[in-house]
């Protein structure tokens, strides 16, 4: 406990602690109740806000006794991937904002720089924890500050491969450091591999309790695993296994840490969702949820109007695979979310969960491809971008025919910056031998999906976005699409609209928006960013005074490929004027994805402005004349 301060006496604690100077000032004997406080808070909070509630939980003792031992912000929390960080703002002045997580212009739902000196890393993506953490102590000791630098990992993220070098790092360069170790057995899904496996091995070291306040009480940081641990071996020495939800336990232990000389791993047991029944009962432990009734758990979820593409996909991707035996899905410890958990009960000798290890996963897809098979990588748009030299070195150099099913393509929600599928196109555009698609419905996903399982040419790669489809008629069966050819969607005259992706239905309504106003126009989905229909391409731009491209994804994408499809035809002077519509150059925030599209300018409202604005026409002229409401 910090010098200097009186302790505090009362029982409501939480209403009294703003920031951790006056968590320091609590009774060391009442951190149990500040526990059971925060607790609440967050579960209360994020009844009203979804979020990631269950990893948080499961934290919230060892994150009072962090905050309570160590001297914030001077000593640096570095929180991995960071969904487990609602305890932690609720101690760092954020307390009366936690209602706010995850919406428009509330708390982001990770650690975030630009949101409070307590948070001097951001994380969102898995495994940066040691790493950062190590660069942290460099530069400490580069500038002779004394402070202390803590790395708070999840048993998931210690799987993948950066977390490894890190630790390979960590173990030659003996710098003063803290990498907690938070094993709960449990990532966004059980966890896989045999690093599972030997953390399972370890927890079965952890002693009573008696004897552990006996060895914490003798040796300070005692190890109670019979032989040297892995960690051990690579230079990190290791202690514990430690019980994460005994504050007084946690707090002696992290004392003891704090004044080690050296780098040090504390392996800390606990439970994910601990604290409330209903996530302690539920399979995911409510790793991520939407609002919720605190009395039963019970979520508040709006029934779909039509299929999420995740679903469809998996069904599309099941079907194919009874017709095919060579069909395999691989994904990085994303299987419920990639809607691939159906797939893998139905076929699990072909169902690979591979942990979190994307690069893995890339080259894993390429072996089996050069055998023959026909491998599907299901992975999130964000998450592609942790195994892009093994797309291009492995999978693209070799024409490999491997199929990268890219779910969360686009505007992805509460989730923010760190989520937005904002780069596949652009990143792969530039790839040689690349074929790249992007569903414009679920109808379209099965397509792609069919499409894909057929093609051996090389690497294959199909778009879609988070959520729900558009809600049009289903096919029994996907049908093969010929490559590189989009589709005429409606005949105009004056203006083409040239879709990618999930803004057809805005292109559609945008050109309903425009007929209403005298202003008659084309919509062709283009299916294929590459290659590109060149026929397309040019239809649109010698037929029309004004050709408009539209894309869910960043600058460098489809409309650099619809650019360069104008210029290699000679279509790019003399004919219609080219305007294209991607997302902002910036970063999105979190908030409804509704609201991000709107912001960005991708719906049909901003289509239509975009389109008016190109023509020189006033918008309110044009809105009045047409006899139509503006929205």
């Amino acid at each position: 406990m910090a010098e200097g301060h009186a302790p505090m006496k009362q029982t409501d604690f939480l209403s009294r602690i703003d920031m951790p100077a006056d968590l320091r000032r609590v009774a060391p004997e009442d951190l149990v109740h500040v526990s059971d406080e925060v607790r609440q808070a967050v579960i209360e909070a994020v009844s009203q806000t979804g979020g990631h509630l269950g990893a948080g939980l499961g934290v919230v003792e060892l994150t009072v006794a962090l905050h309570y031992v160590f001297n914030t912000p001077d000593d640096k929390f570095i929180w991995d991937v960071s969904h487990q960080c609602y305890p932690h703002k609720a101690l760092t002045g954020r307390k009366s904002r936690l209602n706010t997580l995850r919406t428009g212009g509330g708390l982001s739902g990770f650690t975030s720089r630009a949101e409070s000196e307590f948070d001097p890393f951001g994380a969102a993506h898995s495994s940066t924890a040691i790493s950062a953490a190590l660069g942290f102590a460099a530069g400490r000791d580069f500038m002779k500050r004394d402070n202390q630098v803590v790395a708070i990992v999840g048993d998931g993220a210690m799987s993948a491969g950066m977390a490894f070098e890190g630790l390979n790092n960590v173990g030659s360069e003996k710098r003063r450091m803290v990498i907690i170790l938070n094993d709960n057995h449990m990532s966004i899904a059980p966890p896989a591999g045999a690093l599972s496996d030997y953390l399972t091995e370890l927890r079965g070291f952890m002693p009573d309790e008696a004897t552990r306040d006996k060895g914490i009480a003798e040796e300070g940081l005692p190890s109670f695993v019979d032989q040297p641990t892995m960690f051990d071996d690579l230079g990190v020495p290791y202690a514990g296994p430690f019980d994460g939800h005994d504050v007084d336990e946690m707090v002696r232990v992290l004392t003891a840490a704090r004044d080690h000389d050296g780098p040090i791993l504390l392996h800390v047991i606990t439970r994910k969702g601990k604290g409330y029944a209903p996530a302690e009962a539920s399979a995911d432990c409510y790793h991520g949820v939407s609002k919720f009734n605190i009395s039963d758990g019970k979520q508040d979820k709006v029934a779909p109007v039509a299929p999420n593409y995740a679903k469809v996909f998996a069904d599309a991707l099941i079907s194919e695979a009874q017709r095919d035996e060579r069909i395999v899905a691989v994904s990085p410890a994303m299987p419920d979310g990639s809607g691939l958990t159906k797939f893998g009960e139905m076929f699990p000798e072909r169902h690979f969960d591979v942990a979190i290890a994307e690069q893995h996963c890339v080259t894993f897809c390429a072996g089996m491809a050069a055998e023959g098979m026909r491998p599907f990588a299901a992975i999130y748009s964000t998450f592609l971008q942790r195994g892009y030299d093994q797309v291009i070195h492995d999978v693209a150099i070799q024409k490999l025919p491997v199929r990268f099913a890219i779910d969360r393509a686009g505007m992805v929600g509460a989730d923010g910056v760190t989520h937005q599928g904002a780069y596949d196109v652009a990143f792969l555009g530039c790839v040689p031998g690349m074929t790249i698609m992007a569903a414009g419905n679920e109808a379209e996903l099965t397509d792609m999906v069919a499409t894909s399982a057929a093609f051996d040419e090389g690497p294959i790669a199909l778009r879609y976005p988070r959520g729900e489809g558009a809600g049009v008629e289903m096919p029994e069966q996907g049908r093969i699409l010929e490559i590189g050819k989009g589709v005429v969607l409606r005949e105009g005259s004056k203006i083409a609209i040239l879709s990618y992706g999930a803004r057809r239905q805005d292109a559609l309504a945008a050109a309903d928006k425009l007929a209403a106003m005298g202003l008659s126009a084309t919509v062709a989905d283009a299916r294929f960013a590459k290659p590109i229909d060149d026929d397309l391409v040019k239809q649109l731009a010698t037929n029309h005074e004004l050709l408009i491209s539209v894309e869910e994804g960043s600058i460098g994408g489809f409309s650099t490929l619809v650019y360069d499809s104008l210029a290699r035809q000679g279509l790019d002077t003399g004919n219609a004027r080219f305007v294209p519509i991607f997302m902002p150059d910036i970063y999105i925030d979190h908030d409804k994805p509704s609201v991000q599209v709107t912001a960005a300018g991708l719906d049909a409202a901003g289509i239509v402005m975009r389109v008016l604005d190109a023509l020189g026409i006033d918008e309110s002229r044009a809105v009045a004349a047409a006899g139509i409401g503006a929205e």
